[in-house]
Formats: structure tokens, C-alpha cells, sequence
């Protein structure tokens, strides 16, 4: 308790130098247009190479370790896209508290009032693409570290605090190859025995200790092609793709009742294709499902629920799974939980609740490779992939604090 207190009472001290220090390294990153899209985009973003380019963001995590005595490790598949784990901490105990924040972002989109990547402080909030997703929470975690050890001392940590830097997290090119979590997992480069996901919002009032798993479907129909003035002649393929689309709009997937989460199933028609011009009756039409799937749900059992549905239409329909993930759900009384409720309590004043989630962390990877992860962390849910997105400067102060406090008992 007394280590607790004297970086509580740290914090208390130096609150404005510490945010001031933190406004400036954040700006700094978000200055580092590291967007991520798929290959076949990047012609939208002239001053991109290749996707993610998180490089310009790890020189400066890099710099800063460095400045701060902290050893850290680079790991990379491809050198313009590394990934950077620091280490604070002596390892007596074995364990090692894991906490990645993604230093790609998502294109920047219209509608900004000012220009995304030259950050705007107003209000105690900074504004900018990547501010909250993901530069602001990574921030904080690199604080932690850093007061962790200039306070009380690496000595006196039983066991590791690794503050991750990672690339390739906002999306994955057709290719499926991953130069992030999974390429770290994949080559066995990590074994964390808990981990942290600051990429949730909530403004620190919610633990994600559940995510849907998702399934991309795809549903083809067939016909045969003719001359768009005589399509007696043809089959046209998107009639029945159109009946199939008003059926699933109607379709109830149903599963287990599961108050983790707000919402049930859900399924969203996310792409159609079909047909090469006007004067030719299509040969063939093809949507892409993506499908949040709950826990007691698989995606063969979600598969046989379409094939019911199509039968009504016709015969010569495939479908196919295009991508998979499985749900998961972390045990709502593990002590990660509890430890990061009660130094929320501590810090914030408030017990955050429990959820489960829609969207798909670096949690998802974790947990099913047997690291215990859940989501918690910093800002406005709402403010994600949005214009004039923000972060509350004081927020990534706190979320500094609690992490270091959840270290000290944890590991």
C-alpha cells in the first residue's frame, strides 16, 4: 500500500506537468499520418507508401524509451510496420501485465472543423484522427511505465508492466496477413498472463469482458446472360438475390439471452454485387454479410440458418464463409476485473460495470491464445472513427494512474 500511495501522491503533485508532457507527445504523434487501409486504397492517400507506415510513430515511442532508460524489444515482418514492447519492472514474480495500444489509424473522413492531423487543444480535450484510436491510451500506458520506474523503482515491481506499441490493428488486406497481435502471437513473441485493451471508451466506466465473434458470408445466386433487349432470353441473377435480401432484412437469428450484452445478433448487408452493364442480364449476383455472432452461436450453425432462408428462393445458391472469429467471454470475478474496479474506484470514484462488445480488440486474439484481456480505458465511445475526434486530456492522466496502480497489484 505504501508504494500505491507514494505514486498517488506523485500524481497529485505534478498533475499539470504531468499533462502538459503528455499533450506534447501526443501531438506529436498524431502529427504521423499512419493510416491504414487496404492495398488496393492506398492510391487515396498519396503521401503513403504502403499501408500503415507505423514506423513514424515507433521512432518516436522508440526515442522516448530510450530517453527514459526503458529496455524495449522491436518486432517486425515488415521494417515500415514494427511493432515496440517496452518492459518495466524486475520479472521476480513471473508475471506480466500486457497492455497494447495501435499506432495505425483510420483514414481521417469530411467534416472536420479543423485539420485532423494538426491537433487542436480546446477545452481540456485534444482533437485529432487518432487521438483516442489509439495514440492517446498508448500514451498514457508509456506515462505509466515511465513514473512506475522514476518513483518507486523498477526493484520494487514483482513482475513486468509491458506497454506495447502495435501495428496493423484498423484492418487487414485481403491477403490476411497480419503484422500486429497476430503476427506476435503466431511466432510466439509474447506470453503476457494479463492484458489490457485501452481501445474500448466508456470514458473508464465500462470492463469489456466479452465480444461477439463475426462472420463474413457470402451469398451468391446464378443465371444466365443475354442481351439486355431481350432478357426472355437470360436469367437475371439479382432477381432473387433481391428476394433473398428482403428475407434476410426480416431474418431473427436467434440465441441465449446474455445481459452482457446490449444487443443480440446483429446482421449487417455490407456489399452487393452484380451485373456489368445496363444492356446485359447478370449471370450472377453476390452480397457479403457480416454477422456479430453470440457466444452459444457457431458459424456452421448461422450457416444452416441462411441455407433454410435461400431454399425458400431456389436451389442453385451457394454461400460460403469468407472470415471467422468466435466469440469469447472473460470470467466476470477474475482478479483482473477486480483490480481494475476497485483502482477505478480509488482514482475515478466510480465501480465501472461489466459489457460485452460488438467490435473486435486485440482482446479477441488474446484470450482465445490463452491471455486472460479484457477492454478498459480512456475517452468517448462515440468518438471513434468520427469526425473531430478527441480525447479529455485529464482522462489519459487518470487512466496513467490506474494503470500503474492495477500493475502494482496484479503482477
Amino acid at each position: 500500500m505504501i508504494l500505491k500511495e507514494q505514486i498517488i501522491q506523485y500524481f497529485k503533485e505534478n498533475n499539470n506537468q504531468i499533462s502538459r508532457e503528455m499533450t506534447d507527445l501526443l501531438a506529436e504523434m498524431v502529427r504521423q499520418k499512419t493510416v491504414n487501409v487496404i492495398s488496393e486504397k492506398l492510391t487515396e492517400h498519396p503521401y503513403l507508401e504502403e499501408r500503415g507506415e507505423e514506423y513514424r510513430v515507433a521512432d518516436i515511442v522508440k526515442r522516448e524509451f530510450e530517453k527514459w532508460n526503458i529496455p524495449f524489444q522491436v518486432y517486425a515482418r515488415n521494417e515500415k510496420r514494427p511493432n515496440i514492447i517496452g518492459n518495466i519492472g524486475s520479472g521476480k514474480s513471473g508475471k506480466i501485465l500486457f497492455m497494447p495500444g495501435h499506432m495505425d489509424v483510420v483514414p481521417a473522413g469530411e467534416g472536420w472543423d479543423s485539420d485532423p492531423f494538426e491537433p487542436v487543444v480546446k477545452d481540456g480535450k485534444m482533437y485529432g484522427r487518432g487521438t483516442l484510436d489509439n495514440k492517446g491510451p498508448l500514451v498514457a500506458a508509456m506515462f505509466a511505465g515511465r513514473i512506475m520506474k522514476d518513483v518507486i523503482g523498477e526493484e520494487n515491481i514483482r513482475g513486468i508492466l509491458q506497454v506495447a506499441a502495435l501495428s496493423d490493428e484498423e484492418t487487414t488486406d485481403p491477403d490476411g496477413v497480419d503484422f500486429g497481435i497476430e503476427y506476435l502471437l503466431e511466432e510466439k513473441l509474447i506470453s503476457p498472463t494479463y492484458a489490457i485493451i485501452p481501445d474500448i471508451g466508456y470514458n473508464m466506466g465500462k470492463i469489456e469482458i466479452a465480444e461477439k465473434g463475426r462472420v463474413a458470408y457470402k451469398i451468391k445466386t446464378k443465371g444466365k446472360q443475354a442481351h439486355g433487349s431481350t432478357p426472355e432470353l437470360g436469367v437475371n441473377a439479382i432477381y432473387p438475390m433481391a428476394k433473398i435480401i428482403s428475407l434476410i432484412e426480416q431474418l431473427n437469428l436467434e440465441s441465449k439471452d446474455d445481459p452482457t450484452f446490449d444487443t443480440p445478433t446483429t446482421i449487417n448487408l455490407g456489399e452487393i454485387h452484380g451485373g456489368t452493364a445496363s444492356n446485359i442480364v447478370p449471370n450472377q449476383c453476390y452480397i457479403i454479410l457480416d454477422i456479430r455472432i453470440m457466444p452459444d452461436q457457431t458459424p456452421e450453425g448461422v450457416k444452416k440458418e441462411l441455407e433454410k432462408l435461400c431454399k425458400q428462393v431456389g436451389d442453385d445458391i451457394t454461400i460460403e464463409i469468407m472470415d471467422q472469429s468466435l466469440a469469447h467471454k472473460v470470467n466476470p470475478n477474475s482478479v483482473l476485473v477486480k483490480k481494475i474496479k476497485e483502482n477505478c474506484k480509488l482514482v475515478r470514484n466510480h465501480e465501472p460495470g461489466l459489457i460485452g462488445f460488438g467490435g473486435i480488440t486485440f482482446g479477441k486474439s488474446l484470450n482465445f491464445a490463452g491471455v486472460e484481456s479484457v477492454g478498459f480505458g480512456p475517452g468517448d465511445d462515440t468518438a471513434f472513427h468520427v469526425e473531430n475526434e478527441y480525447v479529455e486530456i485529464q482522462q489519459l492522466v487518470d487512466f496513467a494512474l490506474i494503470v500503474c496502480l492495477i500493475t502494482l497489484d496484479l503482477v
